[in-house]
């Protein structure tokens, strides 16, 4: 074990569905000697499939966290691993997970290239500011083109590839990897599963090649520093392997560089390389900026470095119920250090939370930990209110982190349980599972009094229902999903409120002028802007306001679905000096919403979905002419290998139950992707489709 920070990689495996994360996250945990078998994803035995609707469906559903240990160049490294899901439904797992890393690997299928999740992973991590490497993997299969992908990923991703390596053959002949950095060739020996690794002679077929890119390499490496370029410029060969990978390092800390890798990780090739790619390129803790925070009372910000003498910060970054200890927060932290059983402070709730136990997960397993400290990722029991994003921080030096941001959700469910007995029980399961995924609401219809479940795609809700059944054993009846419509003001209208109420006493009073109309552009939900001259309202109301206005956007004038967006001008106002309060305003202002929205000019908006469907060359005007039936618009097509890529958008209403019609029309050959795009205008004829079936009639406009 190490106790060095520097030798610390906190990394998570992303990727488009099918990439193979799962497959690589169970050959490092073998080669590593965490694991003494490899567990298959296609068995249902692989270790960070824990989940038993992980098992069964072959695909990861929740991120899951493991710490393993490597040796490279005479050190040894400690590496913190998350593996992420990589269907769309669960991106939240690969949000919080990335917020809380310091390096990621993405891995591309050799086939399939840049896909639709994987360029969303990436802009995830690109927001979070996370240094990567490429692994290209599946080298082994048919269609396998290591070159073809790393020109997706410049093209597609916006980012430099570098080859550090280049593979011997492809396909049924894929034999080994050519080392570019120490000109070197391995190939492995699969009767041991890959465990052992040979050198061998670079192939002749690609020797001229390899001479090609590591010269290419070691000039970009020479450009870094003049002291390099001089080197270069007497002879290449005099730039040392070390020099090499230093410079290659920092340029991929800094973002201007990705560095390729390739293998297969099913065939047991080139896993082991992976790993020392991370322990080279991958920074540790101290490589990357101290994190920044706002101290709640100064409100200015402050640095907290990866250093255990400072005082403990940590961001919560998961929440998970176990059935045997509860409620698990998953942590990382940032600076400081804590003992089991010690005392942080929530900076979000303002109490103190006792930490009972803290453990290293390696999947669904916890190993209790008697310290953790900066640049380590645990998981504690014993918080009374948790969530995800909250900061834990030192008593004496509160702190607040940057928290996350998590897309809304786009499809809605009724769920009602099968025996009234199971009514308090359902609610109490919900909540636990809206605790532990932000993209997962519960919210009860207030005309039918229905319990919907809103989730980011129908398999979304249908493992949160399944989780129901088998976690909390109940069992539930389940409506038809239904698209999570929402609403916008199209003009812009004033509106005058005077809120008056006298029981005897001390009565309320509020007077407030508000002008209603569209966001700007970009913006979503409630854009309050504070125009009150003068002190006609005072300053300590304003809040309370803005409370009322956030409340009142929830219920939209048309059937009261929630506002997608929409600008509120305070313009106005005064106030009483006995009977004005807080309350008076809160309320005040969600009566002026109301009014204002019902006299401004209101449209529903629908979700409308990105989709990438790749379907056999012959089913190609099938395929798009369904499309087109669907109020879907095809933006392009792409051919790949017998294959044509049919990309575009399409609104979520049309496409439920679609992967039914897509297989009878293809004989099952065809695969769809869908990803939220963005909130649109519904079309006059399908809105009042939506009004009819919600109001039995369409009210006039």
């Amino acid at each position: 074990m190490t106790g060095k920070l520097e030798n610390t990689r906190n990394i998570g495996i992303m990727a488009h569905i099918d990439a193979g994360k799962t497959t690589t996250t169970e050959r490092i945990l073998y080669y590593t000697g965490i694991n003494y078998k490899l567990g298959e994803v296609h068995d249902g035995a692989a270790t960070m499939d824990w989940m038993v609707q992980e098992q069964e469906r072959g695909i990861t559903i929740t991120s899951a966290a493991t710490t393993v240990y490597w040796d490279y160049n005479n050190e040894n490294y400690r590496i913190n691993l998350i593996d992420t899901p990589g269907h769309v439904d669960f991106t939240v797992e690969v949000e919080r997970s990335l917020r809380v890393l310091d390096g990621a690997i993405a891995i591309f299928c050799a086939v399939g290239g840049v896909e639709p999740q994987s360029e969303t992973v990436w802009r995830q991590a690109n927001k979070y500011n996370v240094p990567r490497i490429c692994y290209i993997n599946k080298m082994d299969r048919t269609g396998a083109d290591f070159m073809h992908v790393v020109g997706q990923i410049s093209e597609k991703l916006g980012t430099k590839p570098v080859p550090v390596q280049l593979p011997i053959g492809a396909e049924d002949e894929f034999a080994g990897i050519v080392d570019l950095i120490s000109n070197k060739a391995y190939t492995w020996d699969e009767t041991t599963f890959g465990r052992d690794f040979f050198e061998i002679p670079i192939p002749e077929d690609i020797t001229e090649l390899a001479h090609e890119y590591r010269m290419k390499l070691i000039e970009g490496v020479a450009e870094e520093s003049d002291e390099l370029f001089h080197k270069f410029i007497d002879n290449p060969d005099s730039i040392t392997e070390v020099e090499i990978i230093a410079e290659i390092r920092k340029a991929t800390i800094q973002g201007r560089i990705t560095p390729v890798v390739c293998g297969a990780s099913f065939k047991n090739k080139g896993v082991q390389l992976l790993i020392d790619s991370v322990a080279k390129f991958l920074p540790s803790p101290y490589d990357m900026p101290a994190v920044i925070g706002i101290n709640p009372f100064t409100e200015k910000e402050e640095a907290r470095h990866p250093d255990p003498n400072e005082p403990f910060t940590a961001l919560a970054f998961k929440i998970a119920t176990d059935p045997f200890v509860g409620r698990i927060a998953f942590f990382r932290v940032y600076s400081g250090s804590l003992e089991a059983g010690g005392v942080v402070l929530n900076s979000r709730t303002d109490k103190k939370e006792r930490l009972l136990r803290i453990m290293l997960m390696h999947a669904n397993k916890q190993n209790p930990l008697k310290h953790i400290e900066a640049g380590e990722i645990g998981a504690a029991v014993g918080f009374k209110d948790i969530r995800t994003g909250d900061t834990l921080c030192d008593l004496k030096h509160p702190l607040v982190l940057m928290s996350m941001s998590f897309p809304e959700p786009v499809i809605n469910m009724a769920v009602e349980p099968k025996t009234q007995d199971d009514f308090d029980k359902l609610s109490i399961a919900l909540n636990k599972l809206a605790e532990e995924d932000p993209t997962f609401q519960v919210r009860v219809d207030n005309e039918t009094g229905q319990t919907l479940i809103s989730g980011m795609g129908e398999l979304h809700l249908d493992i949160i229902a399944d989780r129901i059944r088998r976690e909390f054993n109940i069992e539930v009846n389940r409506g038809n999903p239904q698209v999570a419509y929402k609403e916008a003001i199209v003009n812009t209208v004033m509106h005058h409120e005077v809120y008056k109420k006298q029981t005897g006493g001390k009565g309320r009073f509020a007077d407030l002028v508000i002008e209603v109309g569209p966001a700007d552009a970009g913006i979503k939900g409630l854009q309050f802007i504070n125009d009150i001259k003068g002190g006609n309202i005072p300053k300590e109301f304003i809040p309370s306001i803005e409370k009322g206005l956030k409340a009142a956007i929830t219920n939209g004038p048309i059937v009261g679905f929630p506002i997608e967006s929409v600008k509120v001008r305070l313009i106005d106002g005064s106030f009483h000096s006995v009977d004005s309060d807080a309350l008076s305003f809160q309320i005040a202002a969600g009566i002026a919403f109301r009014e204002a929205s019902r006299k401004a000019k209101a449209v529903i908006m629908e979700p409308i979905m990105k989709f990438e469907i790749i379907t056999p060359s012959e089913y190609m005007g099938e395929v798009t002419g369904d499309i087109t039936k669907r109020r879907g618009q095809v933006s392009e097509v792409e051919s790949r290998i017998g294959n044509q890529v049919i990309r575009g958008r399409v609104p979520l209403a049309e496409m439920f139950g679609y992967v039914t019609t897509l297989r009878s029309l293809t004989s099952g050959r065809a695969t769809e992707m869908l990803e939220f795009l963005k909130y649109d205008n519904t079309p006059k004829e399908i809105q009042d489709e939506v009004l009819y079936k919600i109001r039995g009639y369409v009210p006039a406009y």
